[in-house]
């Protein structure tokens, strides 16, 4: 048994059943959770999240691959570059054949396990998030391992001081990212135990490995570079020092959490509250039921909820009002506004106003059901497909798209297209005309950022 798997004994449970997992194996299922590069995968299915993974690693590695080559042609551009934007795309150019095979060595794991294919992930509710991707929160490894130790000791010492001393043996930290918040609370502290989740596979995996004493070695390409030979920079990775023993990383899904309820004496939400695709009513009955009898829930972040429900778009009042309406009391938050991202060569950093929000559990509230992504139509397939409104104007401008797109014939003109437009008394001429402009014009747009206009 490895000592990841020892320290979290009795502590897991199968995030499709509940029931206890018996050394990452849950009976009642039959499936074994795969341990990979010493990171458990602890998703519903992990087999199909491990199938969804390798498919957005090659994705990435295809968009690496993409840049390589439009920056190859750029080079040789006829009239050559200036010589400073010729650095600058040298500079990119070594950066894109780099990272490929760092990257293969930070994802070795995922080319060790064997995936499934994704109807089970659909049978059990659940899919990774659609906007997720290998790259997805890259600038916060940099930030966490490399350039950023003053700002990451901005955000411990702010939790620290609102936990006044609070002595928790079980920590969980939900979004962990790459893992240097967690790891700050684990090395400031007694705890026994304390767990980094996240979603992402290069986060975890360069969390785990720094954090550890090992170093990993990634090229970062900053926003706005000051000047041409910051445009790709390989960096070292590190932890300032190896972990005390007790702190482990875990791939898992924050809304199917594979772990016994009133497991934990302290839960933290750094940068995640306000962009899980939850309501957070939902998210803090989840961290309710996660946490001991009074037991803390600690958050930090910017409070930008940002949902397509009006009435979820919380401020800080309501959040604290929210929290006292699922069981949390003896809530304080500070405030201050700290430095976010500042890589010191880019130009491109910002200063952000950063909510620390403390509350202990002071009454059990009854937990929502499982996290379910997709309605039973999608999953089961027997019910009938909705008419949504969503849906149907979809549809009307999927066929006029569809009508635009066999019009072009190489020899019509944009003006011969709104003739038959308004001969098929779909609009009037005028009207097409302008209605032409802005679709081709924003077809042409996509086809160019694509390399392939």
């Amino acid at each position: 048994m490895t000592e990841t798997v020892a320290d979290l004994a009795g502590l897991l449970a199968c995030p499709r059943c509940d029931r206890e997992l018996d050394d990452l194996h849950c009976p009642s299922c039959r499936i074994d959770y795969p341990l990979h590069g010493g990171v458990p995968w602890l998703f519903a299915d992990p087999g199909a999240a491990i199938s969804d993974w390798k498919n957005r690693w090659t994705l990435a590695a295809e968009r690496l691959r993409a840049d390589l080559q439009r920056t190859e042609r750029a080079l040789a551009a006829n009239p050559p570059p200036r010589p400073s934007t010729r650095r600058r795309l040298q500079t990119l150019k070594a950066g894109y054949q780099a990272q490929q095979g760092y990257l293969e060595d930070l994802l070795e794991p995922l080319n060790l396990a064997r995936g499934t294919s994704m109807e089970t992930l659909l049978a059990l509710r659940t899919r990774l998030p659609p906007s997720q991707g290998i790259f997805s929160y890259d600038a916060n490894v940099y930030r966490d391992w490399c350039w950023g130790d003053a700002e990451c000791a901005v955000a411990r010492d702010a939790a620290l001081q609102l936990l006044d001393g609070h002595s928790a043996q079980r920590v969980l930290v939900l979004g962990a990212g790459a893992g240097r918040l967690a790891y700050d609370l684990h090395q400031h502290s007694t705890a026994e135990l304390t767990l980094a989740v996240d979603l992402n596979p290069l986060l975890a995996y360069v969390g785990h490995r720094v954090s550890h004493g090992a170093t990993a070695t990634l090229v970062e390409f900053p926003l706005a570079p000051r000047q041409p030979e910051s445009a790709a920079l390989e960096r070292t990775l590190a932890a300032p020092a190896p972990t005390r023993p007790g702190l482990h990383f875990v791939l898992a899904d924050a809304l199917r959490v594979p772990f016994a309820g009133g497991s934990f004496d302290l839960v933290v939400t750094p940068w995640f509250l306000d962009v899980i695709d939850e309501p957070a009513e939902q998210v803090l009955r989840r961290i309710n039921a996660l946490l001991a009898e009074d037991g803390v829930w600690l958050n930090q972040g910017s409070v930008a909820f940002d949902g397509a429900d009006p009435a979820d778009r919380l401020t800080l009042e309501e959040l604290i009002e929210l929290a006292a309406a699922t069981g949390f009391a003896d809530l304080h938050a500070e405030e201050q506004c700290t430095p976010y991202m500042q890589c010191p060569d880019s130009r491109h950093g910002r200063i952000e106003s950063v909510v620390t929000l403390r509350a202990r559990r002071m009454a059990a509230v009854k937990p929502p059901a499982k996290h379910r992504s997709l309605p039973e139509w999608i999953v089961e397939g027997r019910a009938p497909v909705p008419a949504l409104p969503g849906f149907q104007t979809q549809a009307m401008t999927t066929r006029m798209h569809a009508f635009i797109m066999s019009l072009i014939d190489g020899k019509r003109s944009l003006k011969d297209m709104a003739k038959v437009l308004e001969e098929q008394r779909l609009m009037p001429r005028q009207e097409a005309e302008i209605a032409l402009r802005g679709f081709l014009a924003k077809m042409h747009e996509e086809a160019s950022a694509s390399g392939r206009p």
